[in-house]
């Protein structure tokens, strides 16, 4: 039975990047409701054996990594052979958690609490469903929000539960606190850099044949 993945993130626009770069790949978008999520993905696996994928973007814990590293975590050989087929790529620790870490004296607190590289909010949920059902798990997520950067208020707002924009909050964050617009671009630029990353992740994923491989040859050492 090949590796077909099954690819969770929580934002629809990362799961567009990661279809553009991978097409027809199977990819769930969790909208930050982890119950869901959790839900969501059983009943996937329910239909079949795959490995799992955390994808999309994440905050930076670790102060060398800059904004744009692919950073892989997760079962050997799956990781090893992801790590492999992206070359750029670092292998490090990846914590996953239900909020998001906004501050830099949040992140440095986590970093030093977990020693983790990088903090997104779907990778706990999708390594636990895994684990549950005895598949192969990896993380794959591209720094968005580096180790220094605070997240502006606007942008701890902008998800629906669907993974969609909740543009609508976002605009009435951002005329009641206007100060914040010039760290709103600079989140919009870094992220637009890290879906462009990620698209190319899930290109060379898909060019490198890994996930015809059988299933069997990953569970065998998980």
């Amino acid at each position: 039975m090949s590796a077909l993945p099954i690819v969770v993130c929580g934002l629809r626009s990362e799961a567009k990047a990661i279809r553009r770069g991978f097409p027809g790949v199977r990819v769930l978008a969790g909208g930050g409701d982890a119950a869901r999520l959790e839900r969501d993905l059983e009943a996937m696996l329910q239909a079949g054996p795959a490995l799992v994928l955390s994808s999309g973007l994440a905050g930076g814990l670790d102060p060398a990594l800059p904004v744009g590293t692919v950073v892989i975590d997760g079962d050997e050989p799956l990781a090893r052979l992801l790590r492999a087929a992206l070359p750029k790529a670092i292998r490090a620790p990846i914590i996953g958690q239900d909020s998001i870490a906004p501050s830099t004296a949040g992140k440095a607190a986590l970093r030093q609490a977990s020693g983790a590289a990088a903090v997104d909010m779907e990778s706990h949920v999708a390594a636990r469903v895994a684990r549950r059902h005895g598949v192969p798990f990896a993380a794959i997520r591209v720094i968005s929000d580096a180790a220094d950067e605070t997240l502006p208020p606007a942008a701890l707002i902008g998800m629906r539960p669907d993974g969609g924009v909740a543009l609508g909050a976002v605009l009435t964050s951002l005329a009641r606190q206007p100060g914040q617009l010039p760290a709103l671009i600079r989140t919009g630029r870094h992220a637009a850099l890290a879906h462009r990353a990620l698209r190319d992740v899930y290109d060379a994923l898909g060019r490198s044949g890994i996930f015809l491989r059988d299933l069997g040859e990953f569970a065998l050492e998980v």
